[in-house]
């Protein structure tokens, strides 16, 4: 059943790209009559097109903490990284528009460059830290205008279940000078759906905790330095409590 959904996930790929050809130009021309129109509408798109290719993986998803989603205001939403499909299912269970920020590799890939920046992608060159100060200032006026943004702070996806790798610091600053609240993701059991038995795409139960928010506005140059980590912690003690409750 799992090389079978693999096909029907492929396939389904192929056809959301060719419907996705096809919306350019629609995309393009919304663009020119109302931009906050086209910004709806493609949020819609994707995130539509995301949820369906879950779904079509046989993903379940359970959800804890949506209440914590801030709703009129802009984020930064801190998750760790095990696989393609973390951004995958919490963008559409966010519902909110979030900003990725992705590798500046992706921007070589045409169809995909074209879709991630009307969803306002950041590309990050971690080679070079001009681009990388850039980045951030980008990142802080996307969340300032309502927008909300996601990290990985681990920095590569881990290949472990249950763990954690360290979380760099620098894209806090993003929060930090926006005054964004931050909002810990903890993304488990996404690893098992694909990356764990590459080529082959299974259907299994995944859960994404929600974190309360974090506010940054009124936070000491201490509180500051301490944020990283504390978010490392906040993710690392829930994946921690929720193989506990597998084990039992």
């Amino acid at each position: 059943m799992g090389y079978i959904r693999t096909f029907l996930a492929i396939v389904y790929v192929i056809l959301y790209m060719i419907v996705g050809i096809v919306l350019m130009p629609v995309v393009w021309l919304l663009g020119r009559i109302s931009p906050r129109a086209k910004e709806n509408f493609v949020y819609r798109w994707v995130y539509w097109g995301l949820s369906c290719e879950y779904h079509i993986c046989g993903s379940r998803v359970n959800v804890v903490g949506r209440e914590n989603i801030p709703k009129g205001e802009g984020a930064m939403f801190v998750s760790n990284h095990r696989s393609i499909f973390d951004l995958i299912i919490t963008l559409p269970i966010l519902g909110v528009h979030v900003a990725p920020i992705a590798k500046i590799e992706l921007r070589k890939i045409p169809f995909l460059h074209f879709w991630m920046r009307q969803i306002n992608c950041i590309f990050l060159d971690r080679k070079d830290i001009k681009a990388g100060v850039a980045m951030i200032t980008e990142a802080v006026e996307d969340v300032k205008r309502g927008l909300s943004v996601i990290i990985y702070p681990e920095g590569t996806r881990n290949k472990e279940e249950g763990t954690l790798l360290p979380f760099h610091g620098g894209s806090f600053k993003i929060a930090i000078r926006s005054g964004a609240p931050v909002i810990p993701i903890t993304c488990i059991g996404t690893g098992d759906i694909f990356e764990d038995h590459f080529p082959r795409v299974d259907a299994k139960a995944v859960t994404i905790v929600i974190g309360e928010p974090i506010p940054t506005k009124d936070m000491s140059i201490q509180e500051r330095k301490e944020l990283p980590k504390r978010c490392e912690t906040i993710i690392r003690d829930t994946l921690q409590l929720y193989a506990h409750h597998a084990d039992c």
